[in-house]
């Protein structure tokens, strides 16, 4: 049986199955986004599917430096958006 890829929440820091976890990806414009199919090229971090793995990332800042740049307020509420909607 094929064993499924294990990826690292940088919320809470616990391995999940790949496709448990949601994945934001830097590319080579530096521009950040959500990426829904997991084969977005670019730098990619992975969270688990809940608002308080997200708070703890932007309050230890650990997304910023993922991606070795300053994250606008605006990439914070649409990731706060997509956990909320599903």
């Amino acid at each position: 049986m094929k064993s499924l890829p294990q990826r690292t929440c940088i919320g809470c820091n616990t391995q999940k199955n790949k496709n448990e976890l949601i994945r934001i990806v830097k590319n080579k414009e530096g521009t950040i986004f959500i990426d829904k199919t997991g084969k977005a090229q670019g730098r990619g971090a992975y969270l688990c599917n809940d608002v308080h793995c997200l708070e703890k990332a932007i309050k230890s800042k650990r997304l910023e430096r993922v991606f070795e740049t300053k994250i606008a307020d605006e990439i914070y509420d649409n990731l706060r958006g997509v956990m909320l909607d599903e």
